[in-house]
C-alpha cells in the first residue's frame, strides 16, 4: 500500500531507536541492580518496566507499519487491539504506581507514566476507525503516538536511572567520605 511505503523512513528510525534503547535499558538496570533497596520490585514493576513496554511498543508498532500489508485494514486492526492492551497496561501500571511504598511519586511521574502512555495508546486504539476513510491523518496519528511511545521511554529510562545514581547511591556517597560533616544528608 503506497500510504504505508511514504512511512517507511520514520518507523526505519523509530523502530532501530526503539530497540537500541531497550537494549541499553537492560544494561542500566543490570548496573543499577548492584544494591538495590529492599522493596525494589513493586517499584521496578511500576516505573522501570512500563519503560520497556513503551519501548517494545514503539519497536512493534514500528515492524508492523513496515509489514507489506495489501490493505490498511489489517494493520489498523493489529495498532488498535494494540491500542487497547497498552491501556490496560496503563490502568495496570497507575495501580502499581499507588501500591509501591519505595518512592512518592510526583506530578511528571503520573504524566510520563500513566497520562502519556494513555494517551498514546488512545490514539492507537482510537485510529482504526478513521484508518479506512483518512489514512494519511491517521498515519500522522499512529507516528505521533508511536514518536511519543519512543519519547516517553527515553524519559522514563533517564529519570530511572537519575533516582538511582543520586537518591540510591547517595548513601554510598557519604559512606565513602566519613572525614565530611554528618549533617549533609542526600535527599
Amino acid at each position: 500500500m503506497s500510504e504505508l511505503a511514504e512511512w517507511g523512513g520514520f518507523y526505519g528510525i523509530a523502530g532501530s531507536a526503539a530497540g537500541a534503547l531497550i537494549g541499553l535499558q537492560f544494561v542500566i538496570l543490570t548496573l543499577v541492580a548492584a544494591k538495590p533497596p529492599i522493596p525494589a520490585a513493586a517499584a521496578g514493576a511500576a516505573f522501570a518496566t512500563p519503560t520497556i513496554v513503551h519501548f517494545s511498543a514503539a519497536l512493534l508498532l514500528s515492524a508492523l507499519l513496515r509489514a507489506p500489508w495489501q490493505t490498511i485494514t489489517i494493520a489498523a486492526v493489529l495498532w488498535g487491539l494494540m491500542g487497547l492492551g497498552g491501556v490496560a497496561y496503563a490502568v495496570i501500571v497507575a495501580r502499581r504506581i499507588r501500591k509501591q511504598a519505595l518512592y512518592r511519586p510526583q506530578l511528571e511521574d503520573w504524566l510520563f507514566h500513566v497520562v502519556l502512555p494513555l494517551a498514546a495508546f488512545a490514539i492507537l486504539a482510537l485510529s482504526p476507525f478513521a484508518a479506512p476513510f483518512h489514512t494519511r491523518g491517521d498515519l500522522f496519528g499512529v507516528g505521533a503516538a508511536a514518536l511519543l511511545l519512543l519519547l516517553i521511554g527515553i524519559h522514563n529510562a533517564w529519570d530511572v536511572v537519575a533516582y538511582h545514581v543520586f537518591v540510591n547511591r547517595g548513601d554510598a556517597n557519604t559512606e565513602r567520605h566519613p572525614d565530611e560533616s554528618s549533617e549533609r544528608k542526600t535527599p
